[in-house]
């Protein structure tokens, strides 16, 4: 298991938008990503729209993005959230995520 930590940012005029969807994940897309590796997955958000993603990967942050990329119900999901970020256009959000490195950990 490996711990992984990344940011992306909201546009803050979708902030409350963006939550919303994230009040109703769909199923499917849930089971995906539990089957790929992202597990105890969490997200957080400044009031600005400065997020934080927390999971911990079956193997590597690489390897739960490529099992996420071959699931159809992904790309559907990343389509549907693209205009939420600060990202280039025609970008994919889960492709944009900046891995942080993990600095320290109690155990």
């Amino acid at each position: 298991m490996k711990r992984v930590g990344f940011i992306l940012k909201v546009r803050k005029d979708y902030i409350e938008e963006y939550k919303a969807h994230h009040q109703n994940v769909w199923p499917e897309m849930k089971i995906a990503l539990t089957k790929n590796g992202w597990n105890n997955y969490s997200l957080f958000m400044r009031k600005d729209g400065l997020m934080f993603g927390y999971f911990e990967a079956k193997d590597s942050f690489i390897n739960s993005l490529e099992g996420m990329s071959k699931e159809a119900i992904n790309k559907k999901w990343q389509d549907l959230m693209s205009p939420y970020f600060e990202i280039p256009e025609g970008a994919a959000p889960d492709q944009s995520m900046l891995e942080l490195e993990e600095v320290f950990h109690i155990d």
